[in-house]
């Protein structure tokens, strides 16, 4: 086709009457490919980014791109099969080729946008698209694909060639760009899926993650017909590195693993790893994120919390017990104390009704009668210190109101006369 668009230019100063006819048929066809594409994409792609923002959470995912994705997608569909479908004469494949080309670097571009791909790569392989469509069109393709492998160094027994480096490019851009969008949508699938908990959910999407991370590997290895058997010194190598220089890094990855599986710790639990107390707001790779009262992030690796000794506030049961020291004055009426407190602490807004609120005497200390009030909260992750604050301060109102008397310290001072001195 490429000799014949050569003839025609070379032997025809305007094009005859039925090449013509050709040509205002694929224009036409070619009018009403791109109609039903922007049909598709306001009537399919309007209802499918309905449902894509109202009942899916995927970010910010082909936010805003969805009706593009379908409109510019048919187009291509639809050109491609016209394209193939008869013999065109030069000029109603040249026309053919550009729309097709033209809709198929605009699919492109939505697409690899929507993935959150930079512009100057959603533009860049745009443009190979066009020129690989228009070339092919006007049946240059193999031309093209013979300068580009003609242009290229000899590295060992293997040629690099531009046509190789544009595969390599394309094939790993390509398999990003997939292993990217099956990951937002398993995740989406694997967050509405019933019958498992936050943590399942977080383990499956993990394996899930490094599965699709492997499987596309193998797969760009098997579509670049790369020889893997050259690689095995430096596999041997790589490995050694890694039993030596990222033994932390594996030890983290494996820790955090077994975290997910045997769920001792799962996001919203609250936990305290030595000076570190909030609620596990994210369980990665390499460390646990754990959210303090202060809205500080602490990132603890997953291995000190698979060592060291952690204490799990909501590991079985979301209900902790708040432990409030209070000492009233012995000539205090200790009947009266007691219920003021178990009042105090039973009108706190945060108090459980279940378990009940005990007040108990703990013992009786050098300056005061010591008690201890205890009652339960469901939401450690709000802190215990605003409920401490709040039980005293009702129960410091109280005291003023009933005469209450709080402990003070207390000292005996014994002076002794000149007699016993001199005894």
């Amino acid at each position: 086709m490429m000799q014949r668009f050569g003839d025609w230019l070379a032997g025809h100063d305007l094009p005859s009457p039925p090449e013509l006819s050709e040509a205002g048929i694929a224009a036409a066809l070619a009018i009403v490919a791109l109609a039903l594409g922007w049909f598709a994409g306001r009537r399919i792609g309007g209802r499918i980014a309905e449902y894509w923002s109202r009942d899916a959470d995927h970010g910010p995912l082909f936010s805003g791109r969805i009706c593009d994705v379908i409109r510019h997608g048919v187009a291509t569909l639809l050109l491609g099969i016209l394209l193939s479908a008869w013999p065109w004469h030069p000029l109603a494949a040249l026309g053919l080729g550009f729309a097709t080309g033209a809709a198929a670097a605009l699919f492109t571009v939505a697409v690899l946008r929507g993935l959150n791909l930079p512009r100057w790569i959603a533009w860049g392989v745009a443009a190979i698209a066009f020129a690989a469509i228009l070339s092919h069109a006007i049946g240059g393709f193999a031309a093209t694909q013979d300068t580009l492998d003609r242009v290229g160094v000899q590295i060992g027994q293997r040629r690099l060639t531009l046509l190789s480096l544009l595969s390599i490019a394309v094939t790993v851009l390509l398999l990003f760009a997939g292993v990217r969008l099956f990951n937002r949508m398993l995740t989406r699938w694997i967050a509405g899926a019933r019958g498992f908990d936050p943590t399942q959910k977080l383990l499956f999407q993990k394996l899930a993650a490094i599965a699709a991370v492997v499987v596309a590997f193998f797969v760009g290895i098997d579509l670049l017909e790369i020889d893997l058997t050259a690689f095995t010194v430096f596999s041997g190598a790589f490995g050694l590195a890694i039993g030596f220089g990222l033994q932390k890094t594996i030890g983290n990855l494996i820790a955090g693993i077994i975290l997910l599986m045997d769920r001792s710790i799962k996001p919203g639990d609250v936990i305290v790893v030595g000076d570190s107390f909030g609620w596990v707001n994210k369980i990665g790779v390499r460390a646990v994120s754990v959210v303090t009262r202060d809205g500080k992030e602490h990132l603890i690796p997953n291995e000190i919390l698979m060592t060291q000794e952690v204490e799990n506030w909501s590991y079985t049961d979301r209900n902790v017990r708040v432990r409030i020291p209070v000492t009233v004055a012995y000539d205090s009426d200790l009947k009266l104390a007691q219920a003021l407190m178990l009042r105090a602490a039973k009108e706190s807004p945060r108090a459980l009704d279940d378990p009940p609120t005990n007040v108990r005497l703990a013992a009786f200390g050098e300056s005061g009668v010591e008690h201890e009030i205890l009652t339960w909260i469901s939401d450690p992750e709000s802190g215990v210190g605003n409920v401490k604050s709040d039980v005293l301060n009702r129960l410091w109102v109280m005291f003023q109101e009933h005469g209450i008397s709080l402990a003070l310290p207390q000292r005996e001072v014994r002076l002794l006369g000149d007699e016993a001195r001199r005894g």
